[in-house]
Parts: C-alpha cells; sequence; structure tokens
C-alpha cells in the first residue's frame, strides 16, 4: 500500500515542476488579459514568473491576484451608498452658498465636491479636534473616555495584540459591559491573528460581540496579504471619535525595544464628523459581521446639535470595494493645490507615478516639499523602495528627513498652513488599492499650525538627508534600493 500511495505523492509533487512552462505561460495570459493591473506591475510579475518561476507562482497566489476581488466585496459595496445630506450640499456648492458660508473654503471647494461626490463625504461644520502625537496619552485619552461611556464603544483596529495594552483596555470594557454598556470589536484577519481564541471567548461570555474582517481560511495562518481593513476607529456614544495610525500592541506606547519610541499621529474628534466616521464603521461591521447597524440609525447615528467647535472635517475613505482611490485622489489634489508648502509623514513612501511627478513638480515650482520617513525599516523591501524614492525628491529640491528618535509611523499630510489630510493611509500603492483604509480632511488653519508644530518639533531628532548624504550611501544600499524599486509596484 505504501509503495503505490508514495510514488502517486512524488508524481503530484513534480507535476508542477514538470509544467512549468505551460503554467508561466497561461499565468502570464490571465496577468495580461484578464487581469486590470498597472502596466508596470504586470511586467513586474512576468519577470518574477520569468526567473523564479516557482517562487513566483506562490508569491502570485499569495498576493497577486485578484480575479475574485468584486465578487468578495459586492456584497459591501452594495451598502455603500449616499445619503440626503450629500444632494443638498451639492446644491450649496453649486450655487456658491457655502463659500459665501465660509469663505476659507473657496480654494478647497473642488477638493471637497470631489469628496462628496466620489466617496459621500459629507462636510461638517460643528467639529472640535485633538491631536495626539505620543501613545501614552492617545490610550490614557481614550481610557478615560470609554468609562465615560453611556450607551456603546465600538473599536476597530487593524492589528490588537493580547498584551499588556489590551489587558488595560479590556479591563474596561469588561466593566462597560457588566454596567450594561454594548460593545463591540472589530479587527482585521491578519492583524488580530495574535489574540487567541480562548481570549474572544471570554470577551463574549462578557457580553461584548467581536467580528473578524476578511478571516483566514486556515485558522492563524493567514495567507493573502491584499485586502487587509487598516482603519483604526473608536466611536463612543456617537459624539467621540478616533481615528489615526496606533493600533492596540506595547510598541504603541514605546515598549518594545525594538522600536523604541513610537511616533504617531492620531485625531480625537467631537461632533458631527463623528457620525459620518460611525457609518464607516457600521459598514465594515455589517460586512464582517453580518448585522446591520443601520437599521438602529436613529440609535447609533443622531448626530449632536450643539456645537462643539470650528474646525470642518470630512471622512473620506477607501478600499478595494471602492471605484475611485479615494484617500490616494485626496493626496493628489492636495499636493497640486499648494502653493507654499507641503509637509508629508508616513512610515512607507512608495508613490504612484501621479503623486510621484506631483511632488517633482512642486519641488520644481517652488513649493516648499518636506517629508519625513523612519531611520529604520520593520519591512525591508518597503523600506529600501522608499529610501529610492526620497533621493529623487532630494535631487529635486525637496527637503527629506529621517526619524531618528525610535519610529515614525504617522500617515498625512499638510498643505499651506490650511489644510491637513491625516488618517490610517500610508503614501504608498498597497494603501491606496489594496487596503481598506480611513482619513480626515481637516479645514482649519489652527489646527494644520498645529500639526506644522509638531513636524518641526520632530526635526530636533532627525537627519536631514541631503544630496551629498545621499551620493555617499554604500553600494550595498544602493543594491537594495534597485531590487526594491523594482519590486515596488507590488509592496
Amino acid at each position: 500500500m505504501t509503495d503505490s500511495i508514495l510514488p502517486a505523492l512524488w508524481d503530484i509533487f513534480v507535476f508542477p515542476f514538470q509544467h512549468l512552462l505551460i503554467i508561466n505561460c497561461i499565468l502570464s495570459i490571465v496577468i495580461i488579459f484578464f487581469q486590470r493591473k498597472n502596466p508596470s506591475a504586470v511586467w513586474t510579475w512576468l519577470l518574477i514568473l520569468y526567473f523564479i518561476p516557482v517562487v513566483g507562482f506562490i508569491f502570485y497566489l499569495l498576493i497577486g491576484g485578484d480575479m475574485h476581488k468584486s465578487r468578495m466585496f459586492h456584497t459591501k459595496e452594495l451598502e455603500d451608498r449616499i445619503y440626503e445630506a450629500i444632494r443638498s450640499q451639492e446644491a450649496s456648492i453649486r450655487t456658491k452658498a457655502l463659500q459665501e458660508a465660509s469663505p476659507n473654503l473657496k480654494k478647497y471647494s473642488d477638493l471637497i465636491y470631489y469628496n462628496l461626490e466620489s466617496a459621500g463625504a459629507v462636510l461638517t461644520d460643528n467639529n472640535r479636534l485633538r491631536i495626539f502625537t505620543d501613545g501614552n496619552d492617545k490610550f490614557n485619552a481614550l481610557l478615560q473616555d470609554m468609562r465615560n461611556a453611556r450607551a456603546f464603544i465600538h473599536i476597530q483596529y487593524y492589528i490588537i495584540k493580547n498584551d499588556v495594552l489590551f489587558q488595560r483596555i479590556r479591563d474596561v470594557l469588561l466593566e462597560k459591559a457588566k454596567a450594561g454598556v454594548e460593545i463591540r470589536i472589530l479587527c482585521d484577519g491578519m492583524g488580530g491573528r495574535f489574540v487567541s481564541r480562548k481570549c474572544w471567548r471570554e470577551m463574549h461570555a462578557c457580553g461584548i460581540r467581536t467580528a473578524v474582517f476578511f478571516p483566514p481560511l486556515l485558522g492563524p495562518l493567514n495567507l493573502r496579504i491584499n485586502y487587509r481593513n487598516h482603519r483604526k476607529i473608536v466611536v463612543i456614544d456617537g459624539n467621540i471619535g478616533y481615528v489615526g495610525g496606533f493600533n492596540i500592541g506595547k510598541e504603541y506606547i514605546g515598549l518594545d525595544d525594538a522600536f523604541g519610541y513610537w511616533r504617531d499621529t492620531h485625531l480625537r474628534i467631537e461632533g458631527a464628523a463623528v457620525s459620518n466616521l460611525h457609518v464607516r464603521f457600521a459598514l465594515d461591521w455589517n460586512y464582517a459581521a453580518r448585522e446591520n447597524l443601520l437599521d438602529a440609525e436613529e440609535r447609533y447615528f443622531t448626530m449632536a446639535e450643539e456645537k462643539r467647535g470650528s474646525s470642518q472635517i470630512q471622512i473620506v475613505s477607501s478600499g478595494p470595494d471602492s471605484n475611485l482611490q479615494n484617500v490616494r485622489n485626496n493626496y493628489l489634489r492636495l499636493i497640486h493645490k499648494a502653493e507654499k508648502s507641503i509637509y508629508i509623514q508616513t512610515p512607507y513612501f512608495i508613490p504612484d507615478e501621479a503623486i510621484y511627478h506631483a511632488l517633482i513638480v512642486a519641488a520644481y515650482s517652488g513649493v516648499e516639499v518636506n517629508i519625513m520617513i523612519p531611520c529604520k525599516p520593520d519591512h525591508p523591501f518597503v523600506y529600501w523602495a522608499t529610501y529610492s524614492y526620497i533621493g529623487d525628491l532630494v535631487a529635486a529640491g525637496a527637503k527629506c528627513y529621517t526619524y531618528d528618535n525610535g519610529f515614525l509611523h504617522a500617515k498625512g499630510l499638510i498643505v499651506d498652513d490650511e489644510v491637513l489630510c491625516y488618517g490610517t493611509a500610508n503614501m504608498d500603492i498597497r494603501s491606496f488599492k489594496l487596503n481598506f483604509e480611513v482619513n480626515a480632511v481637516v479645514y482649519d488653519e489652527k489646527e494644520a499650525e498645529k500639526m506644522v508644530e509638531a513636524f518641526h518639533k520632530d526635526l530636533a531628532v532627525c537627519t536631514c538627508i541631503t544630496r551629498e548624504l545621499y551620493a555617499s550611501r554604500p553600494l550595498i544600499v544602493r543594491f537594495k534600493e534597485q531590487i526594491s524599486r523594482l519590486l515596488s509596484p507590488l509592496l
């Protein structure tokens, strides 16, 4: 029996190797004719299949294929509809009424209109904003807001790790659940793999509802790198919202020696924009948990009428289910509109051609372009690709810096000290096309100036990448850059 099984298994194993040419030809046809990929990505995949056929084929199955994307997220796309408020705001923009009410928005009226039409992002004007750049400050404020919750706490993070930070959060959540507060936790199928099923079961037993977005098919082993839900959203009682770059893990409060101090940016919002942020959570929850929170609209999405502040905010989201790359297009339009300055912070800088050339043109046009990236990689290929693009910007006259005081994870940009766009999206192709992201676009000069001040404060612990410094990099670094740049359409 064994003698007959082993040869059969061996035949199955060697079959792909014996038919590599046919398999590669079929896959090449699929990539070229059946998937609408960027030409640079197509050529990159074809080269990988040619030079490393076996590994390349497996690699493509893991991160390259998107033939079922529309089917996977079809239900989610059907839910994502535009509400009545959008129609009235369209009329307001067309008749210039919005500009007359808020003259400072005149410069950005076309961007506001684009966000309204493409992403259903209603502009709200009665918001109060608090900016966090330190993880301990952010989570201390979040814990206090959760302790004060009366009706519900809705939490969504890309990464949740069952460590000291999550224990602090869980203790508060268990206490609030006993007091009758509704609690829902949504995490990504890859980022949530650090929490055991036992831990989730214990929370379920206490009345806390949980859901996993795009869960793995093979238990803790998640082979799908694409289509990750990278959003970080917390909504408390419908009037307090959080969005930004911090996940839940001890490294985000500076307790991981591998990263050191963690520099990130997170926004705490009070006001009408919270309802828009909450709709984004609800749509993701509906898809993952098959529970329609939108049916309870009056309970969860009642906008506060009282004046909380003066910040004007649009909540913009995008992902594989979007027809347009809304967050990316926001970045692009803001770069085009810059007249004086652009400040960018991002851990990964792998722009597509449009973003790349827009920044090059801005730098050559006399706009002060400032870009800050980490000094250390958490994903080596991504980091060296980032460094190669930074070299091009330095050559064009941009001011580029590496953050040396730990790890920089902040994601966003500020234009002309007037508007800021911060949230979960990196300045890279993966965030633009493959991940689910959400950013807050804030039209408020005072808050934009605060963010610029934080950028300048960071410069005290940064190294400026001068042309001379970049030109003096070792040969091994140049080699890493070239290989990583070649793979950049896939990163």
